[in-house]
């Protein structure tokens, strides 16, 4: 279907599908999904509980309700990851996505300033932004090879995404603290890597350290790359960290949790439409998932996501 941003009125909800990912933040919230259950059931919502024991199984009955009808809103609870979950069954249709965040990350919750490691205080929201109503806003649309993946927040492919390929190979630290520590170990060996980005149209060549397509603001937890970002705006932003000694490179990035850096003149933010990018040895990683080894074509759809948020 064509969508459109801006407001969308539809119908009272009254069937919710809660999908729980039973090892979000490494299982320390498990308390969450149930707590959102109670709380929509409590309102007066037909609820559908979908929890499975891992992420695949999961995905394949949220995918099997929506497609068969089943729910009016999609509910996820956990982290990115179940952003990326929710995105992919649910983009350019009616069906609206609702976000309870209590993963490790939850990046694409602090882009849309919803609450971070407060369950109460995130199911308030959305049980607020069910009776306000839904929005649309923008999704990235990603091609690489014969298969398409949609993002809500950001497509990564340099240093961010080698950092992701380590942190996820390490059984700890269990938290937040992972991808710093990994990001810290990725230092010690990264080498700039020579990409050839495409930008509407237009072909570049540069060797560069970090190189993320972003429709959202942040990754690693709160590292806000690109501070000033729209997710209804109908544009993507391409960020780019030019080479620099490793030693400078770490420095750079206290700066980027605050949002500091983007006058730093390595550091180049482009507005766009369409963005391909390649490079060698480099893996791309899409709402913290990952997408595989580049190139990759990336385009916006605006208007693709119905959120409640």
């Amino acid at each position: 279907m064509s969508a459109q941003p801006g407001s969308v009125a539809l119908p009272a909800v009254q069937r919710i599908a809660v999908a729980i990912n039973p090892q979000a933040s490494f299982g320390r919230r498990r308390g969450a999904g149930p707590a959102v259950v109670a709380a929509l059931q409590a309102s007066g919502h037909e609820v559908v509980v979908l929890a499975q024991p891992n992420y695949e199984l999961l995905r394949r009955e949220t995918s099997r309700v929506i497609e068969e009808g089943g729910a009016d809103v999609l509910v996820v609870v956990g982290g990115d990851g179940m952003v990326s979950l929710g995105v992919n069954i649910v983009a350019e249709t009616d069906v609206g996505l609702g976000i309870v965040a209590s993963g490790t990350g939850n990046d694409m919750a602090r882009t849309l300033g919803l609450p971070v490691d407060d369950t109460d205080a995130s199911i308030a929201a959305l049980q607020k932004a069910l009776a306000d109503g839904p929005r649309r806003i923008d999704l990235g649309r990603v091609r690489h090879g014969a298969l398409t993946t949609w993002f809500a927040c950001v497509l990564s492919a340099g240093f961010d995404a080698v950092v992701n390929e380590r942190a996820n190979r390490m059984a700890r630290p269990r938290g937040a603290h992972r991808y710093t520590i990994a990001m810290v170990r990725e230092l010690l060996s990264f080498r700039p890597a020579r990409y050839r980005i495409v930008v509407d149209g237009l072909a570049t060549t540069t060797e560069a350290m970090l190189v993320s397509v972003a429709n959202g603001r942040s990754i690693g937890g709160g590292m806000k790359i690109v501070p000033d970002a729209e997710v209804d705006d109908g544009l993507l932003d391409l960020f780019v960290v030019d080479r620099m000694p490793r030693h400078r490179f770490l420095r750079v990035f206290p700066r980027v949790f605050r949002g500091e850096h983007t006058a730093l003149p390595e550091v180049h933010i482009t507005r766009a439409r369409t963005v391909s990018v390649d490079a060698e040895g480099i893996v791309a990683y899409a709402d913290g998932e990952r997408i595989g080894p580049l190139p990759v074509e990336v385009s916006v759809a605006p208007g693709a996501l119905l959120l409640y948020a």
